[in-house]
């Protein structure tokens, strides 16, 4: 029996596994302590902490780590129970290698695969943090504030911004900081799609319900259940299609195309537009029921000509994010003043996208260390020349009053 672990690691070690033995239940919990270790071999019989004691400790502190248990015949009735109690699997003493092989390697593809998708979530949850969305102009700061506040709660969220400002971002950021962080977020852009395109994509169809309908589709409600539904464009939505949303969010419930069964959905709803909404309810274009049914919650998205204090770090930011993508080229640490006072004094009317696509191209350009104005793409630096006919000119000033300025100008 003292033996066994000596034994144990020269097989595994042979199969080229990493091994670490303890002499007792207490010592392997030590080492788990200590050590990042993807699968457990235990005796069932040990003196102190019995194997299902250990188990049980382990299981306590990482439910997913296998653990295999060893054991004589006269007690796999424990070793049956230790399965029921979560173990992965057991093995006979004296067990066969190629069997116990077998267990290893099975358990422990499955236990990197569990890692993987932990370190992926926790990838999602860290990008999608509203602490990583870059602003410290006073309007971000006050979006900070609001998605602390509402990420917590169910209620639906309206987000308005023009294109660019970073709206599905935002609704990330809200769910992944919610109680539904570890559920579905699905996003449709209500823009994208025809309208009976859009209507099957959303509702889901059953089979025969339309040429085409080959089989039966479950709609993005249907797939977003117990989490967050991200429309995207919500200003977009003909009438019809507002009537079966506003429908599903007061009774919970939607109906494939072509079907009449009634299908439960528990889901959270966040919208976005770079429309004004009250406008479009002003105008008749979009239903006033279902506009105070979405504006529940309502963040407002500042167009990046008014936070420019913002615009520096989204720069450093973008310049980090791409100099770790381009691993073999020599690493760009910032911008030259010229062109950082261009990025300053620019409108952007693409806003935070457009500023990204700016920096990404400057840096395949650029073959030093930092960006000077011959690396900006050549598109960009033509729109700066032909808006600085138009610096200084109020916003809202009357056609006459501005071509007399930009006559002036000349």
């Amino acid at each position: 029996e003292k033996n066994y672990p000596l034994i144990l690691s020269s097989v595994l070690e042979d199969e080229g596994f990493e091994t670490l033995t303890a002499n007792s239940g207490q010592a392997a919990l030590e080492i788990l302590k200590s050590s990042d270790v993807d699968l457990v071999l235990t005796d069932m019989k040990m003196p102190v902490m019995n194997g299902i004691q250990l188990l049980e400790k382990i299981k306590d502190k990482d439910p997913d780590l296998p653990v295999i248990m060893m054991t004589a015949h006269g007690t796999v009735e424990k070793a049956v129970e230790a399965m029921q109690k979560g173990a992965y699997n057991y093995v006979l003493k004296p067990f066969d290698n190629e069997r116990l092989i077998l267990f290893v390697n099975k358990a422990n593809a499955m236990y990197r695969v569990i890692k993987e998708n932990r370190r992926l979530r926790h990838d999602i949850e860290s990008r999608y943090s509203f602490e990583n969305i870059i602003g410290k102009s006073k309007k971000m700061q006050d979006v900070f504030e609001m998605i602390q506040k509402v990420a917590p709660v169910t209620a639906n969220v309206l987000i308005e911004g023009k294109s660019g400002t970073g709206k599905e971002l935002v609704a990330k950021a809200i769910h992944f900081n919610s109680p539904r962080h570890d559920k579905p977020f699905i996003a449709v852009s209500c823009s994208a799609l025809a309208e009976n395109l859009l209507e099957s994509e959303l509702f889901g169809h059953e089979k025969g319900a339309f040429t085409g309908a080959a089989s039966m589709h479950k709609g993005r409600f249907e797939v977003a259940d117990s989490g967050t539904l991200f429309l995207d464009e919500i200003g977009e939505l003909s009438q019809n299609l507002q009537v079966k949303l506003l429908r599903v969010l007061q009774d919970k419930i939607v109906e494939r195309v072509g079907g009449s069964r009634p299908i439960s959905v528990n889901i959270r709803l966040i919208v976005a537009t770079n429309k004004t909404l009250k406008e479009e309810v002003r105008q008749g274009r979009f239903r006033e029921d279902l506009f105070y049914r979405i504006n529940v919650i309502h963040i407002s998205l500042p167009p990046l000509r008014e936070r420019q204090e913002d615009i520096r770090l989204l720069v450093d930011h973008f310049i980090e994010k791409y100099t770790n993508e381009r691993k073999s080229a020599p690493p760009i640490t910032g911008v030259e003043q010229e062109v950082d006072r261009l990025l300053i004094e620019y409108s952007w009317p693409g806003n935070v996208r457009e500023l990204e696509n700016v920096i990404e191209r400057a840096m395949i350009l650029c073959t030093g260390n930092t960006i000077s104005t011959n690396d900006l793409p050549k598109d960009f630096k033509e729109t700066i020349n032909d808006t600085k006919f138009l610096d200084g000119i109020p916003e809202g000033a009357k056609l006459d009053e501005t071509i007399a300025l930009i006559e002036k100008k000349m």
